[in-house]
């Protein structure tokens, strides 16, 4: 049996956690905007899309992004 700790496995919780967050990002809100535009609010629903796709960017940048450091190989 190999040693191997949960954080080097494929499926780790933050990516897990990643990977649910994209889903609901593009998935919760594409299902959410068809919804609502087969109800016959498609303005609403373009707006519930609009939302929660720059909700998840957001999320995702705050929780990960921000902390990295990107800068180039001259430090600048």
């Amino acid at each position: 049996m190999s040693d191997v700790t949960e954080s080097s496995g494929l499926l780790s919780g933050d990516r897990v956690l990643i990977l649910a967050i994209l889903f609901v990002g593009v998935a919760g809100s594409g299902l959410a905007r068809w919804f609502l535009g087969n109800a016959g609010y498609p303005t609403f629903g373009s707006f519930v899309f609009v939302l929660g796709y720059a909700g998840m960017v957001f999320v995702l940048w705050y929780g990960w992004l921000r902390k990295m450091d990107l800068t180039g190989p001259g430090g600048r």
